[in-house]
């Protein structure tokens, strides 16, 4: 069994394209479970949620990392795998992280991510993007583990604190923490489709701006645009 945490605020546009991307996989529905944790929506993200998701609930902890705590705790499975509600997520995806889990050694997988909306600058941020994952993997400098796209033992994922509740670098963080317990790979081909509907709200220069900044604060700065997901 593998669970499937998706943490939502007020994204009843979105929310259905993701987890119908999660319910058409390659393996038997039964073999995996779809688990939505919002923040508290005042729109019909629930709602939405509830046709295709087997749990969804409001989280009790902090920010988008509590979210993402709460719906690992509640899980079945031995694996968890997070994604976000603007998210597309290929068919091979839980195939991909089924398979990989077979090594008893992995602890945490992550993968790359690809522009869901068109455009040659949507592209190039992305492109870019991954250069930067690969080059901190395989430098074994930084592992950029976007929540979007990640997946955990969930015993070793408790035993080392679970994601701390912060802004930004929630993502890179834990990963420091959970490769003093196994493994923590990087697989080319466990992509999901990513919104740049952020990006282009703020621009990129200043939504990475933001997000370097934040993370070299400690993770919580509360007067930028990069942190406005307002989670509960």
């Amino acid at each position: 069994m593998i669970s499937v945490v998706i943490p939502t605020y007020n994204e009843e546009e979105n929310i259905a394209q993701c987890l119908v991307s999660l319910i058409h996989q390659t393996v038997p529905r039964n073999e995996y479970e779809i688990i939505v944790v919002d923040g508290g929506s005042n729109d019909k993200t629930r709602e939405i949620a509830q046709k295709y998701a087997d749990k969804v609930f409001i989280q009790t902890s902090k920010k988008v990392g509590g979210a993402r705590n709460d719906g690992i705790v509640a899980a079945k499975g031995e694996i968890v795998a997070t994604t976000d509600a603007d998210c597309i997520i290929p068919p091979i995806w839980i195939k991909t992280i089924t398979k990989d889990f077979t090594d008893p050694n992995i602890v945490q997988l992550y993968g790359p991510v690809y522009p869901i909306e068109e455009g040659l600058k949507n592209s190039v941020s992305l492109f870019l993007a991954n250069i930067f994952s690969r080059l901190g993997y395989y430098t074994k400098i930084f592992y950029y583990t976007l929540g979007c796209n990640t997946a955990f033992r969930k015993d070793v994922f408790i035993k080392v604190g679970m994601y701390h509740c912060i802004d930004a670098g929630d993502d890179l963080e834990i990963a420091l923490r959970m490769k003093k317990f196994g493994t923590v790979k990087f697989n080319g081909t466990m992509k999901v489709g990513f919104s740049m509907r952020r990006y282009k709200q703020y621009g990129s220069l200043h939504s990475l701006y933001e997000w370097i900044y934040i993370v070299a604060h400690g993770g919580e700065v509360q007067t930028y645009n990069y942190t406005k997901k307002e989670y509960k």
